[in-house]
């Protein structure tokens, strides 16, 4: 699935998984779900509550990019 008209950049791509994660949350109440989250969160000067949720989080883009080329 693919909608050339919808470009994110990486932080508003993030914010959205992290949107995405918590209306699921409010539905389901999942521990692990609200664990995720807490991990995720973005605090002070955008960064976030596991300095190394953000490092995966450009992993995965830079996987998912090299995928689609």
């Amino acid at each position: 699935m693919k909608n050339d008209n919808m470009n994110l950049t990486i932080e508003e791509a993030y914010k959205s998984m992290i949107n995405f994660l918590e209306k699921y949350y409010q539905r389901t109440n999942s521990d692990d779900i609200g664990g995720l989250l807490g991990d995720i969160m973005l605090i002070d000067e955008g960064r976030t509550a596991d300095p190394a949720s953000w490092h995966d989080w450009i992993e995965s883009v830079e996987r998912m990019k090299s995928e689609n080329r």
